[in-house]
């Protein structure tokens, strides 16, 4: 799908079209992963961990955009009750996020154990969440408190995933440090905000106006020179083919590589980040792999949402999308 700029090309048909034989053709490869030698499966867990990384880029990169796009559009609409709104939403997210953290310490740091970790997580999540506060409200930064409080709760979220993750016989994991697995709940959130990421990145292929839609599109913002029509007929006839050659909305081939990586991060999910695992296969997305995975994210998160704010004042001189 490399390539696809309009509707006319043959590629388009097979993006939209042949459902029977695309299922087909996913039962036929389930079945045969059944027969695939260890060695590809162990390649292939390789690349899912790079590509489970770069699924988790793109996630927090959507958020950071939802979040701007959210503010903007209340902001847009200029009137008190929207501003009294985004007020009561901030407060409402930072609340939620200080209380979280709060909880976060009654499970995560019983009492008669060392657990320094565990508390320098937490700790930190909550030193970001006020930071990013403190510098969106700043006066030559030009932030808001929505997007500062939505990132506050999604970063003590993933401080909490980091933690619940740990193994079920470590002392400090005091919420799940005598259970035989992952709560349900736990795994369905966490799916869930798999397919929600998934959904929405593909909205926002569609949407994108630079880096998603190919130069062809109408949303990818290039500049077109005027037509030179000689005679009504000839712009009438040009206007025809056109239409018939309507430009695709969205890179198809970024679609594909969305879902692509976010099937690498949901088989690394499901499989603790290894397929080696040894007396422990009943448990999901356990072990410390998964703990730095979450803590890395919640950290890149941090840092991609300061550079958001940061850059336009370190860099006045270059424009910011």
């Amino acid at each position: 799908m490399i390539g696809v700029k309009d509707q006319n090309d043959r590629r388009n048909s097979w993006h939209h079209g042949g459902w029977i034989f695309k299922i087909v053709l996913w039962v036929l490869l389930i079945i045969l992963m059944f027969f695939l030698p260890n060695v590809v499966i162990s390649v292939y867990e390789t690349i899912s961990k790079f590509g489970s990384g770069l699924f988790l880029l793109v996630q927090v990169i959507i958020l950071l955009d939802f979040t701007y796009t959210w503010n903007d559009a209340w902001v847009e609409k200029d009137e008190q009750k929207w501003y009294i709104a985004l007020l009561a939403v901030s407060a409402g997210c930072y609340i939620a996020a200080f209380t979280f953290s709060g909880l976060l310490f009654i499970w995560f740091n019983p009492s008669g154990h060392d657990c320094g970790l565990n508390v320098f997580f937490i700790v930190m999540t909550m030193i970001l969440a006020f930071g990013f506060g403190i510098i969106a409200l700043h006066p030559k930064v030009n932030g808001s408190l929505l997007p500062a409080s939505v990132i506050s709760v999604y970063c003590a979220y993933l401080c909490y995933s980091a933690l619940s993750s740990e193994p079920r016989g470590y002392v400090c994991n005091g919420l799940h440090n005598k259970a035989k697995g992952v709560s349900t709940g736990t795994l369905v959130l966490g799916m869930l905000t798999t397919v929600l990421s998934v959904l929405y990145s593909a909205v926002r292929a569609g949407s994108s106006t630079t880096f998603l839609s190919p130069p062809s599109s109408p949303k990818s913002g290039a500049s077109r020179p005027l037509l030179e029509s000689n005679t009504i007929e000839d712009g009438k006839n040009r206007k025809g083919t056109e239409a018939e050659a309507q430009p695709v909305s969205y890179s198809y081939s970024f679609f594909y590589l969305i879902f692509a990586l976010a099937s690498m991060y949901a088989g690394m999910l499901l499989t603790g980040w290894t397929s080696a695992q040894s007396g422990g296969s009943e448990l999901i997305d356990v072990g410390w792999t998964s703990v730095w995975v979450r803590i890395c994210t919640e950290w890149i998160t941090a840092v991609l949402y300061l550079w958001s704010l940061l850059a336009p004042l370190l860099f006045p001189d270059r424009e910011f999308f």
